[in-house]
């Protein structure tokens, strides 16, 4: 049996939608009364894979690293005890090494593979959805700090059709690292062009002031401020990716970029 975790949020729920759509064989875990079982990784005795053989374990990466590395630890503890023989987990691309939310993806990849179990790592890029968000216009202006430089950003859609295709067969892809940043990389400067309104970003220490007076997790205004420090030094661009060998037309990731500008403005 195969049981995916995470199925709250936006990514699981659509890998959740499209292994209904093939018929996969699988159950739901999170703290929603919704999922088949009611999980809590902050607590490793509410954790049961009873019966289950394939774990997707989707990142539970909201949150400071010491927390996400437990909860991580808790899961693949659980699953070595309990039967799991193969998890597939959804980390970070290389490329975003320089992000301030790295180090957990990176710690989690060493554990799993140290684990004894069969693994499969994919390595996502960054939302072409969170892009778009972070560059929506007020007043016809683009103003978020990105630089001028590329971003290999993926749409989301794109990551949970990859999802799928590893979830189909296992074996076929035990211990394997897959890279799936965007194939086609994009600017923010192309994104306001797009979606005709002016790129005027402000500099990092502007927009961190800005960010302080939202009602922000305290995590969240340095985990930020890295994407928009890597994108500005260039770090966001990767020009390999793993994508096209299991999405094999993957979709326009400035096009689902500027839909979310526009959504968002």
């Amino acid at each position: 049996m195969m049981l995916i975790t995470g199925t709250s949020g936006q990514l699981s729920s659509l890998i959740v939608a499209k292994a209904k759509e093939l018929g996969l064989n699988f159950i739901t875990a999170s703290r929603s009364l919704n999922a088949d079982r009611q999980m809590d990784f902050d607590h490793i005795e509410t954790i049961d894979f009873t019966g289950v053989d394939t774990l997707f374990l989707t990142s539970a990466g909201y949150a400071e690293d010491d927390i996400v590395i437990r909860r991580h630890n808790n899961v693949i503890t659980a699953a070595s005890t309990q039967g799991v023989k193969h998890i597939v987990y959804t980390s970070l691309s290389y490329a975003s090494d320089h992000l301030g939310f790295a180090l957990a993806h990176r710690w989690t990849e060493r554990r799993l593979q140290e684990s004894g179990m069969a693994w499969t790592i994919l390595r996502n890029g960054l939302y072409a959805e969170l892009i778009g968000s972070l560059a929506s216009s007020y007043e016809g202006r683009i103003t978020a700090p990105f630089g001028n430089e590329e971003i290999s950003a993926v749409s989301r859609e794109d990551l949970a059709d990859a999802a799928v295709a590893v979830l189909k067969d296992t074996i076929a892809h035990n211990n394997k690292v897959y890279e799936l940043s965007g194939v086609k990389s994009f600017s923010v400067p192309d994104l306001a062009q797009r979606i005709s309104v002016r790129y005027e970003p402000t500099d990092l220490s502007t927009e961190r002031s800005r960010l302080e007076t939202l009602q922000l997790l305290p995590f969240q205004v340095p985990m930020l401020m890295s994407i928009y420090a890597s994108s500005m030094a260039g770090f966001l661009k990767t020009n390999s990716s793993d994508l096209t060998s299991l999405v094999p037309r993957p979709r326009d990731a400035l096009a689902t970029a500027c839909t979310t500008a526009t959504k968002e403005t």
